[in-house]
C-alpha cells in the first residue's frame, strides 16, 4: 500500500512522515519511516537527502502501520540551502516555502547585515520569497542610526522587513497575518530568537531556548535538527479569531552562513540593485566592476543608485567565494 506524505523531522535517515490518510478522529497519521533501499536515488549528493516539508511517496503493508519505508522523493517546489563545511556537501534546510523567513535583531547577538545578505542572494538563487524579521526590537541598539539604514535599504530594494519583539508582543499581528496558512521557515543566527518567536506565536508549543554565550556574545545551538510543525496561532494575536493556524519550519541555528552554488562571477545576478545593470557596462560580462571605466554599476554606486554598504557588501561575499574563506 503506498501512500504520500509530508516529511516533518528526521536524522540518521529516520524520518517523521505526515501521511496523507486520516485516524479516526481526522487527523493525519505520523508514520516513522526509513528508506527501502540504502539512498534516496537523487541528481544532487546532499549533506542529508531529505528535508522538512519535503514531500515523499512511502510503502506501509496496512493502514495500521505505525512505520514504513520512503520509496521516492516528489518533484520539490523550491529548497532552502547552504554548503555545509564539515560535510562539504550542500545542506537541506527546508522545502516547498512559501516564505524562507530571515531573522536577525539589533544585538544579542550582534547585528550581521552581510550575514543577512548572504541569505538573500540564496534565496534570490533559489527563487523563494524572503521575508526578513527583525526580532527583540525592543532593544535599545535598534534605534542606532546605522542599524535603521541597513533597513531601509533592504526595503527599498523590495524586501518585506517586519520589526517584532516576542518580548513585547510589537509586529506579531502583522508577522502572523502574513504566515497564517503558509509554510514557512525560521532561518539565522544561533541565539537568534527563532524557538522564542514560535513559542509567544502558540503558547501551547513549547520549543527550547537558549541563552547567550556573554564571552563571545553568540548564542548556543538550542534546535538540532529541523522540525515542521503546524502552530495554533494565539487568538489574541490574530484579532480573537479561533482556530487560526500556521505550518513553520525551525532550523537549526547557524553561524557561518555558506552560499551554495553561486559563483563568484554571478554574485551580482543575485544582488536585485546590480542585476539589471549586468552586461551594460563598457566591457560587457567581462566587467569586474572593479575599476574599469564605463562599469555601469561603479557609475551608479557614485550616483547613489546602489548604496555602499551593498557595493561593499557585494565585495565582500565575492572575495569570500574566491578564497573559500568565510566569516562567523
Amino acid at each position: 500500500m503506498q501512500l504520500e506524505g509530508t516529511v516533518l523531522s528526521g536524522s540518521n535517515n529516520i524520518f517523521e512522515i505526515e501521511c496523507d490518510d486520516k485516524d479516526e478522529e481526522g487527523s493525519s497519521i505520523i508514520r516513522s519511516c526509513s528508506f527501502k533501499s540504502k539512498r534516496l536515488k537523487l541528481d544532487t549528493k546532499y549533506y542529508n537527502p531529505l528535508a522538512p516539508g519535503d514531500r515523499v511517496v512511502i510503502e506501509i503493508e496496512s493502514a495500521e502501520d505505525e512505520k514504513g519505508q520512503i520509496l521516492s522523493l516528489i518533484p520539490r517546489k523550491n529548497a532552502f540551502l547552504r554548503w555545509n563545511i564539515k560535510g562539504r556537501a550542500p545542506q537541506l534546510l527546508a522545502a516547498n516555502l512559501d516564505y524562507i523567513i530571515l531573522v536577525t535583531t539589533p544585538g544579542e547577538p550582534e547585528f550581521r547585515p552581510r550575514f543577512i545578505d548572504r541569505e538573500l542572494v540564496q534565496a534570490e538563487y533559489q527563487n523563494l520569497t524572503p521575508i526578513i524579521v527583525v526580532n527583540k526590537y525592543d532593544l535599545p541598539e535598534a534605534q542606532d542610526m546605522d542599524f535603521q539604514n541597513r533597513l531601509s535599504i533592504w526595503e527599498e530594494l523590495g524586501y518585506k522587513v517586519l520589526r517584532l519583539s516576542a518580548k513585547t508582543g510589537e509586529g506579531l499581528q502583522e508577522f502572523a497575518e502574513l504566515i497564517t496558512g503558509k509554510l514557512s521557515a525560521l532561518v539565522g543566527q544561533s541565539g537568534i530568537g527563532k524557538s522564542s518567536l514560535v513559542n509567544v506565536l502558540d503558547n501551547s508549543c513549547v520549543l527550547k531556548t537558549g541563552s547567550l554565550s556573554k564571552k563571545y556574545g553568540k548564542g548556543s545551538h538550542t534546535t538540532t535538527k529541523g522540525s515542521l510543525m503546524h502552530i495554533h496561532l494565539n487568538e489574541s494575536i490574530v484579532g480573537g479569531i479561533q482556530n487560526v493556524y500556521a505550518s513553520i519550519i525551525d532550523t537549526p541555528g547557524v553561524r557561518r552562513f555558506v552560499l551554495n552554488g553561486i559563483e563568484a562571477d554571478d554574485l551580482a545576478l543575485y544582488f536585485r540593485e546590480f542585476e539589471p545593470l549586468i552586461g551594460k557596462c563598457k566591457f560587457g560580462t567581462n566587467c569586474k566592476h572593479e575599476s574599469e571605466p564605463g562599469c555601469k554599476i561603479l557609475e551608479a554606486v557614485e550616483a547613489g543608485h546602489i548604496s555602499e554598504e551593498r557595493f561593499e557588501s557585494w565585495q565582500r561575499i565575492r572575495d569570500e567565494i574566491k578564497t573559500g574563506s568565510w566569516e562567523d
